[in-house]
This record gives structure tokens, C-alpha cells and sequence, in this order.
């Protein structure tokens, strides 16, 4: 799939998979919800149930940084599948401009962020590498 498609079909996603490693080498996948700047992904810690606020995905951030993401499309048209992955690094941030820019990234994107933003902290990824694949022959 050409990169300005990929970026497309990311960024409307709903939601992705984040994949994290922790400091054992051990895979950790997630879904997740997430807003799309032009070189970076956003997601933060917000109000959703959790059983704490210092989630697996964040431990293993600190402990390794390399993340990937994955969005997807599935139809039982086959003719309407896709994929895109995002390779980057990730960083934990909880205050400061990259901060304000991830969560006035997610309130615009998600409604259901508008009269809660997320106060917690913030994950952010650095594309690094964006990939992708469709059945509809955009490659």
C-alpha cells in the first residue's frame, strides 16, 4: 500500500493493537485507542476501568522502548481487507507540550474524550516505519 494511503487508513482507524516487549523479551499486545499526528502516534491513559494506572504497556515502554502498532480492516468481503503497522519508539510523558499535544490529539479524534480528556499520562510513538497491505490493490 502506498505510505499516504497507509497514513490515511491508519488515522481513521477507531482503534489499533499496540505490541511492547517487556524487559524479558516476553510480547505484550494490547488494543488501544489513538490519534495520529504527521510523525507521531498518541494514546494516554484515561478514565476507562483499569486495575491501575501503571499499565503493562507503560512498564515495558520504560524497559524497551521499540513498539509496534497495528491497525486492521477485516470484511468478509475479502476484497475489502487491510493492514498497516507502525513501527517507532515509544516514550511515557505525563506533562509538558508533547502532553497537551497527545491529549488535544485524542479529544478530537474520540467525542467520548471531549467532556473527560484523559489526565493521565501519555504514550508516544515516533513513526519510525509505516507498512502496509490491502486487498483492493492500493499497494
Amino acid at each position: 500500500m502506498n505510505p499516504s494511503e497507509s497514513r490515511r487508513r491508519l488515522a481513521s482507524s477507531r482503534v489499533a493493537r499496540l505490541a511492547t516487549l517487556d524487559a524479558a523479551g516476553r510480547p505484550h499486545l494490547v488494543p488501544l485507542v489513538f490519534a495520529m499526528g504527521p510523525d507521531h502516534i498518541y494514546s494516554a491513559v484515561d478514565h476507562k476501568p483499569k486495575r491501575t494506572p501503571l499499565l503493562k504497556r507503560m512498564r515495558n515502554i520504560a524497559a524497551n522502548p521499540r513498539v509496534a502498532l497495528l491497525a486492521d480492516h477485516y470484511d468478509d468481503d475479502w476484497s475489502r481487507l487491510w493492514w498497516v503497522r507502525v513501527d517507532g519508539t515509544a516514550e511515557i510523558i505525563e506533562t509538558g507540550p508533547k502532553w497537551e499535544r497527545a491529549i488535544a490529539a485524542l479529544v478530537d479524534k474520540y467525542p467520548q474524550y471531549r467532556g473527560h480528556p484523559p489526565d493521565g499520562a501519555a504514550i508516544v510513538i515516533t513513526i519510525e516505519r509505516v507498512a502496509g497491505w490491502a486487498a483492493d490493490g492500493r499497494a
